[in-house]
């Protein structure tokens, strides 16, 4: 379908703004980018990055002015400048060219023609500008087949990617947060630059690559951007951990399947029915210390005994050399400790306590870990996911029964610390914590209901063996 430029552009009041003031100065203005791309996708748009072919700060300063607003962040230094209005975000830059010494990524900026600006833009499909000036308000300029290229749905630069990628190296992660996010596939050249240049990613800031990889999480489809990142080689320089999972060995009759394959299938699966990118993190991390407790054993084949919980203990320090947010982290550890919990429950005959101690030990995560569990869940037999499903549907029913019977999902002993002190003329001591523990087992194994009553009657009976 045809897009009128004219006419969309028209429609927004800041940007009619924009076009009388720009005459005003006498400023070529263009809008660019992103907001073009996602107008011929038919995406959700609620930033505009405007093009000055003149003083890009001065520009914005003047446009927030007329349109009221007093809150506008310029950036002198690289020319640039940002405001809100409304629901949208407004980014502003003069045309501009940049130069890069080859140890850092601060980049020497000097003023620009229109066709030198657009030869550096990051991919081709963000090289699209449309004209905001009265003389011709609307026309697209398309200097790079960018249009076409969404069509044909490909990331390509606008010029050799060995350049584009030397000139900023955070364009590698770009171009395959792009492609998991618009589900587009990657040029060849791409591929190929990434690969010559991953290292030149060391000079970036950790915190813009932690960006860049959450942001292909949070994607519809985020194993598309996982599987680019590895065969490029690329994961292996920004998160060795998971491209240590590649790889399948086997033995005899016995193979285990990709770990790393398999990890971008739970990850998707994940990705189906969550948008909580944290979860989708804990998926991705859920098998991570596999690589360290493959064992292979004579008549049984390959196992990873422990690796729950070894992978829960490293997520500290993966927290740390990512810089991710540290209050994200006892939430991950626990998915990664606990992932295996309802699967080995669904493979038994299924107690009262064993339900109520996974009630107990995810708490406020149970519907995120059980949403794990089930994407853990993953083969090619589809008769055989169909039977796993089936048992581990039978054990969740269970759980919602006794967790709604119980309500234990916040639990702790109905007698308190203060109480047990005063019943067992105690001062503050290890003793309080171990009667208080045998509280709680009491009522998780079943012997007493959870409510107070019951509890302070078991104190009562428990308490002289603690002093014996």
């Amino acid at each position: 379908m045809e897009i009128n430029y004219k006419e969309e552009f028209w429609n927004y009041d800041f940007i009619r703004t924009a076009s009388l003031i720009a005459d005003e100065m006498k400023v070529e203005l263009y809008a660019v980018g992103g907001f073009i791309r996602d107008l011929i996708l038919g995406r959700q748009r609620n930033e505009i990055d405007f093009l000055v072919i003149g003083n890009g700060t001065d520009f914005a300063a003047k446009l927030a002015e007329k349109l009221g607003i007093s809150q506008i962040s310029i950036f002198k230094n690289f020319g640039t400048a940002h405001f809100r209005y409304h629901d949208f975000d407004l980014e502003f830059v003069g045309a501009r060219k940049e130069s890069y010494d080859r140890g850092s990524r601060k980049p020497e900026v000097e003023a620009a023609s229109f066709d030198e600006d657009i030869s550096r833009r990051d991919f081709t499909i963000n090289t699209l500008a449309v004209s905001l000036n009265n003389l011709n308000f609307g026309e697209l300029i398309d200097k790079y087949n960018g249009v076409l290229d969404i069509h044909n749905r490909i990331i390509r630069t606008p010029i050799d990617p060995l350049i584009t990628f030397d000139d900023d190296p955070l364009r590698i992660m770009r171009a395959y947060r792009f492609a998991s996010q618009l589900n587009f596939i990657v040029d060849g050249s791409i591929n190929t630059a990434s690969a010559k240049l991953r290292d030149r990613l060391k000079i970036v800031s950790q915190e813009r690559i932690t960006d860049e990889f959450l942001k292909i999480l949070s994607s519809s489809k985020p194993s598309i951007g996982l599987k680019l990142l590895y065969n490029s080689g690329i994961l292996e320089v920004i998160f060795p951990e998971v491209a240590n999972l590649y790889g399948v060995d086997q033995r005899k009759d016995f193979h285990h399947k990709d770990v790393f394959l398999h990890t971008c299938q739970v990850v998707d699966n994940v990705a189906k029915v969550s948008d909580n990118v944290w979860l989708r993190f804990a998926a991705l991390m859920h098998d991570i210390a596999k690589p360290q407790t493959k064992k292979f054993v004579e008549g049984t084949g390959w196992t990873f005994h422990g690796h729950e919980e070894l992978g829960a203990r490293m997520m500290k320090s993966i927290f740390k050399k990512l810089k991710l947010p540290l209050t994200k982290l006892d939430y991950v550890e626990k998915l990664v400790r606990l992932h295996l919990r309802p699967i080995a429950l669904a493979k038994e005959e299924v107690t009262d306590s064993a339900i109520r101690r996974l009630i107990v030990s995810a708490g406020e995560d149970l519907e995120d870990l059980i949403s794990l569990c089930r994407a853990d869940i993953t083969s090619k037999n589809q008769d055989k996911v169909n039977k796993y499903l089936e048992n581990y549907e039978i054990v969740m029913k269970k759980v919602w029964e006794v967790e709604e019977k119980d309500k234990l999902r916040a639990f702790q002993s109905p007698v308190r610390g203060d109480e047990i002190m005063k019943v067992c003329n105690i001062p503050p001591s290890k003793k309080v914590g171990e009667i208080k523990s045998a509280i709680e087992d009491a009522i998780l194994d079943g012997k007493i209901g959870n409510n107070y009553e019951e509890a302070f009657q078991y104190l009562l009976e428990i308490k002289d063996r603690f002093f014996r």
